[in-house]
């Protein structure tokens, strides 16, 4: 069984919520650190990279569709390299790596870039589906808490 290893790792720096990177898509901010791994790497092959798999939990607007196969375009990776997205909610990340790693020992694959994304400042505001046709009323949900819009269903009560 093949072994992996982590050859190289670099990260975005950690934003606050509205802070400094909160103007930053998610896939614009997960492309950095993609382009600085070619840059500090000019002498890898870039084409015999197999995936680009990215973690994040959120996948609501900006980065709804696969963001790491966005960001590796983004960064301007062969577009024959692929991009996977992973969402396991606060584990997204270490489940890319994870993946990546597997897909290593495994044998399928040999060179894997996997980490995370997530834009919480970036997280869309969105109205669900109407409960009846031509109704008017209305809800506002905030997406950045999560993939199922609060407060939960009544069925969920503990009471």
């Amino acid at each position: 069984m093949a072994e992996a290893f982590i050859c190289d790792a670099i990260r975005t720096p950690i934003g606050r919520y509205g802070g400094a990177l909160s103007s930053i898509r998610a896939d614009d901010l997960a492309a950095l650190p993609l382009k600085a791994l070619m840059e500090r790497n000019a002498g890898v092959d870039w084409a015999a990279l197999d995936d680009v798999i990215l973690g994040c939990a959120n996948q609501a607007g900006e980065d709804n569709r696969n963001v790491a196969r966005m960001a590796s375009l983004l960064a301007g990776l062969p577009e024959t390299v692929g991009g996977a997205t992973i969402n396991r909610l606060c584990g997204s990340g270490l489940d890319a790596v994870g993946t990546a790693a597997r897909a290593i020992r495994s044998g399928d694959a040999d060179f894997v870039i996997a980490g995370g994304v997530e834009s919480m400042s970036r997280a869309p505001f969105v109205m669900p589906k109407a409960t009846s046709a031509f109704t008017r009323d209305n809800t506002v949900y905030d997406t950045t808490i999560g993939w199922r819009f609060w407060p939960a269903p009544s069925r969920w009560s503990t009471g």
